[in-house]
């Protein structure tokens, strides 16, 4: 099984997030920058994945040269390949526009399974992995918790908030993991050792046949979230039950 895992470089999550004030994104010059923790547990996934089925791991991240450093990780941890798209075009690139560029280069690796996290900690959005699933034509089975793969199907159990799905399909597909579906393994000295000589291509924009791709939006300002307002304490003289009601009454909860 040829398994391809999205990876990014994020700010350290444990680290205050802040604001270029220039751009008005999040500042990634100058700051702690790190292997996003989600994509640990899809890169896991990926490698036990073809380690089952007799097949290899290639990582491709998109961002500025420093995300050679998430690439490395995952090649120490045990994937085959890294590829990494780096374009000045590509920066502040929407999920539209980072899914068109990922599924251009997951078509030029060839696959039978992409493996992604649920979404990055930086944005947060979770739409990447459909649309990438999307542009790719083939069948998405999104927060994963269990995994289950023949060579051929797929079978995950789906966390939902009441439990979770069986769902089942053919492949290639694409598969999202959530945190714990797999515990990440450590690189070991071995494994880090070796990252230093496996391949890395670093290809751009026109290397993978897209006309027109950019940022797709800009950030013309940022406001601060308004301050949540001081509550209301209701003394209990007698009447609390009532003013209760009448409280929620007006705000259209009840």
């Amino acid at each position: 099984m040829n398994v391809v895992v999205c990876v990014k470089q994020v700010p350290d999550p444990n680290s205050a997030g802040q604001l270029d004030p220039a751009t008005h994104r999040l500042k990634r010059e100058g700051v702690e920058v790190v292997l996003d923790p989600g994509d640990e547990y899809g890169i896991e996934a990926g490698l036990q994945l073809a380690e089952a089925t007799g097949g290899q791991v290639t990582v491709v991240s998109m961002g500025p040269e420093k995300a050679l450093d998430a690439i490395r990780k995952a090649l120490a941890m045990g994937a085959a390949k890294g590829v990494l798209i780096s374009d000045e075009a590509l920066a502040g690139a929407d999920a539209l526009t980072t899914a068109r560029v990922l599924a251009a280069a997951v078509k030029r690796e060839g696959f039978d399974l992409v493996v992604t996290a649920t979404e990055s900690t930086d944005a947060s959005m979770g739409v990447v992995p459909q649309l990438l699933a999307g542009l790719l034509d083939v069948p998405a089975l999104t927060f994963a918790k269990h995994v289950e793969a023949d060579g051929s199907t797929l079978k995950v159990n789906r966390q939902t908030e009441a439990g979770y799905d069986v769902i089942e399909a053919d492949l290639p597909a694409l598969l999202s993991v959530t945190a714990g579906v797999f515990e990440p393994r450590y690189p070991s000295l071995k494994g880090i050792m070796a990252a230093k000589s496996k391949p890395v291509d670093r290809i751009g924009v026109g290397d993978l046949g897209l006309d027109g791709v950019g940022s797709g939006e800009e950030v013309v300002s940022v406001q601060p979230a308004e301050e949540r307002k001081a509550g209301e304490i209701i003394e209990d003289d007698g009447t609390a039950a009532q003013r209760i009601v009448e409280f929620l009454a007006a705000q259209k909860v009840i």
